[in-house]
C-alpha cells in the first residue's frame, strides 16, 4: 500500500492509473478507522482495480473548534487496517496540503441543508462540499464510497455529484452496527463507559419509530414518542429527531403511500455528539 502525502504526488498517480485503464475507486474518511469503514474499503476493492482511502480531518466542515480539536486521529493504526482490506494506496495529506490557501467559494444546497445537520451545524455542508470536490479532482474515481450513517451528507454530495457532473458513481452503503445497535462510529472512542452504556437508546428509540411508522401512526405522533423516549435519559439531550422525505430531506407532515422516509436524530450523550438514521417504507 501506497502512503501519498501530496496533492502532486496523488494527481500522478491517479493520472497514471487511468492511462492504464484502471478503475479507481475513492473511500473519503476523517480516520479513526471502524468496521464501516473497512465495510466501504472492501466494497471498492471488489468492484475497482486501485481504491484510494483519504484520511484528512477537515476543519472547515466543523463549526465547533473543540469537536475538531478532539476528533479521533489515529494514523498509524489507521494504515494497518487498510492495506488487509484492499487498500491500494493511502492519502494522508495536512492541512495546509488541502488548503494552502484559504477556501472562498460557497455552496449553497438550498432546502437540501437547510434542515437537520445543516440547521444545527451552519457552514458544515460548505465545509463537506469544498473538501469532497478537492478529493474528486485530485482523484478523479470512477466510484465513490460513503456510508449511510451521514444520511444527509451522501444526499449533499450526491447533488454536488449532478450539479459539476463528476464523471463518478456514487456508492452508499447501509450503516453498521455494534451488537446492541449502536452506529459505529470515530466518535464512539470518545465515549466514557457510563455513556457508552446509554448510547444504544439512539437506535432503540429510531427502532420505535420505524414500528410506528409501520403502524401509521401520524409523523408528529413519531417525533413526539421518540422525543419522549430519548427525554427519560437524563445524560441525552436531543438536538433534534425528524422524520423526513428520504428524497428531499424536508419534514413529513402527512404519510404518502410507498413513501420511504428518513427517521434522523442528533444527540449528545457526555458531551459526545452522535447521529443515526433509520430509513421506513410507509405501506
Amino acid at each position: 500500500m501506497q502512503i501519498l502525502q501530496t496533492a502532486a504526488a496523488l494527481q500522478a498517480q491517479t493520472e497514471t492509473w487511468r492511462r492504464e485503464g484502471q478503475r479507481i475507486g475513492l473511500v473519503p474518511t476523517m480516520g479513526a478507522l471502524h468496521e464501516g469503514h473497512l465495510q466501504l474499503v472492501r466494497a471498492a476493492a471488489q468492484h475497482c482495480d486501485v481504491v484510494i482511502v483519504s484520511i484528512f480531518v477537515n476543519p472547515t466542515q466543523f463549526n465547533n473548534p473543540d469537536d475538531y480539536r478532539l476528533y479521533p486521529r489515529l494514523p498509524e493504526a489507521d494504515a494497518e487496517l487498510l492495506g488487509p482490506a484492499g487498500c491500494t494506496a493511502l492519502f494522508l495529506p495536512t492541512v495546509e496540503e488541502m488548503y494552502p490557501r484559504p477556501a472562498v467559494l460557497h455552496f449553497d444546497f438550498g432546502s437540501l441543508e437547510r434542515v437537520m445537520e445543516g440547521a444545527q451545524r451552519p457552514g458544515h455542508f460548505n465545509g463537506v462540499a469544498t473538501v469532497v470536490s478537492k478529493l474528486f479532482h485530485l482523484c478523479r474515481p470512477h466510484r465513490a464510497y460513503f456510508g449511510q450513517k451521514d444520511f444527509q451528507q451522501v444526499a449533499i454530495v450526491r447533488q454536488l455529484v449532478q450539479d459539476l457532473s463528476f464523471d463518478l458513481e456514487l456508492i452508499a452503503y447501509p450503516t453498521i452496527r455494534e451488537a446492541d445497535g449502536l452506529a459505529m462510529s470515530s466518535r464512539n472512542r470518545r465515549l466514557t463507559s457510563e455513556a457508552r452504556a446509554v448510547a444504544p437508546v439512539l437506535y432503540q428509540a429510531l427502532q420505535q419509530a420505524e414500528q410506528l411508522v409501520h403502524e401509521h401512526a401520524a409523523p408528529d405522533a413519531v417525533r413526539t414518542a421518540a422525543t419522549a423516549m430519548l427525554g427519560q435519559q437524563p445524560s441525552v439531550t436531543l438536538e433534534y429527531f425528524e422524520v423526513a422525505d428520504a428524497v428531499t430531506l424536508q419534514p413529513v407532515t402527512e404519510w404518502q403511500p410507498g413513501q420511504e422516509v428518513a427517521l434522523c436524530l442528533a444527540a449528545q450523550i457526555g458531551g459526545v455528539r452522535l447521529i443515526d438514521n433509520i430509513v421506513a417504507k410507509v405501506a
